[in-house]
């Protein structure tokens, strides 16, 4: 069976930016920084920089900087050989090799999800494998 497209809408992405924020601030961690993932990471971390009042920055290995995605869905793009923190808008737990250390939705569907800066009609396969 294919999987279904989840559309989401930028109502919902700033719902769930806002989530992310409040488990961030909870944590008491002190980012310096914020990095965004290529492509599906850029977005979030550009709203989350603005929201926390930190700046962006290019550089992703060092223990104040928050590196950003979108979704963890295998957790290919947010392995790193150093120990970071991470954060994505959903977790899929039944597909990914790690767990971020925050995340503002717990996904349990293999739906594809569609974020409102995406193509509506993107194909279902990861940005790594390109």
């Amino acid at each position: 069976m294919k999987n279904k497209r989840r559309y989401l809408s930028w109502g919902d992405v700033e719902d769930l930016i806002e989530i992310l924020h409040q488990n961030i601030i909870e944590s008491n961690h002190n980012f310096k920084q914020i990095y965004g993932v290529p492509r599906g990471g850029h977005i979030p971390a550009v709203m989350l920089s603005h929201k926390m009042g930190i700046p962006l920055t290019t550089y992703k290995y060092s223990p104040d900087t928050l590196i950003i995605d979108d979704i963890c869905d295998t957790g290919k793009t947010l392995d790193s050989p150093t120990p970071t923190q991470t954060g994505v808008l959903h977790y899929k737990p039944h597909t990914s090799e790690i767990e971020p250390s925050f995340y503002a939705c717990k996904f349990n569907s293999d739906d594809w999800i569609i974020y409102p800066w995406e193509n509506k009609d993107s194909k279902a396969i990861q940005d790594y494998k390109n």
